[in-house]
């Protein structure tokens, strides 16, 4: 099936400016992301027949405008199951159908697979197709192709994001259609997933020796495990380190009331 990509300006921390809309297939086509409208937005949904509208997940930035598509098109709106009061909240629209790890959504052209990739979101998945001979994963909020990705408290979930990121790794698609930025191809699809392991790891390694080291509260902790400039997403680290010290608490490395750190004994 034909997989095209729209940028749309939208207000995103992401430092693109822009989120990626994907139209897969046609006659009906699913639309996935729909974060704003535009012209071009418009013009590819009308020509491919959008009768399907799905996100990766509930953030702003992701959802703007599912439910003017919904409308314009009378399209089938899908959401994650047992997510769909939050859905609601986040798009503006109840869903019509509800899907699941495994669950097909029929394109004109061939069907599309959810792929559960929770982290950076609870309800957070990918869309799995084929474009001609290539497989292709539209991959949301889950990796991008230079910096990385936000996996903060309260909605983020560190264990779960590596998970997800080791199932990009083991399925290895030909192609990765990020949220933002562009397109991860060929073997950057594998070397991207293991570059963003390496960094979530590398940075709990340091909030960890920051606790060892006697930093017990999330701004002093972020303070010792960050060593550039955080003036501008100061907000982003410390919500990045509140989800890797609920992991470490998990995991029993670390001991953590919601307040305060300490080692393990």
């Amino acid at each position: 099936m034909q997989v095209t990509r729209a940028g749309v300006d939208v207000e995103t921390r992401a430092p693109t400016g822009q989120t990626n809309v994907y139209v897969l297939g046609s006659d009906p086509a699913l639309i996935v992301d729909p974060a704003t409208r535009s012209d071009e937005l418009d013009a590819l949904a009308a020509e491919r027949g959008v009768g399907h509208v799905a996100v990766t997940h509930h953030h702003p930035d992701h959802v703007g405008a599912v439910a003017d598509y919904a409308d314009a098109h009378d399209a089938t709106v899908w959401a994650r199951t047992g997510r769909a009061d939050a859905f609601e909240a986040a798009t503006g629209v109840g869903p019509d159908r509800t899907f699941a790890e495994g669950t097909t959504i029929e394109t004109g052209d061939g069907a599309v697979r959810v792929v559960d990739t929770p982290g950076h979101a609870p309800e957070h998945v990918a869309f799995a197709a084929t474009d001609g001979a290539e497989s292709v994963l539209v991959g949301g909020d889950l990796a991008v192709a230079e910096g990385s990705v936000v996996v903060g408290a309260p909605g983020g979930d560190v264990r779960a994001y590596l998970t997800s990121l080791r199932r990009v790794y083991a399925r290895s698609p030909d192609r990765l259609l990020p949220g933002h930025g562009p397109t991860v191809e060929g073997v950057a699809v594998r070397e991207t997933a293991a570059r963003l392991l390496a960094h979530r790891l590398d940075r709990e390694r340091r909030i960890h020796e920051a606790v060892r080291d006697g930093a017990e509260t999330v701004p002093d902790t972020t303070t010792a495990a960050y060593e550039t400039d955080l003036s501008e997403v100061r907000d982003l680290a410390e919500a990045t380190v509140r989800a890797h010290l609920e992991k470490l608490a998990v995991e029993g490395s670390v001991r953590w009331d919601g307040e305060r750190a300490a080692p393990a004994e």
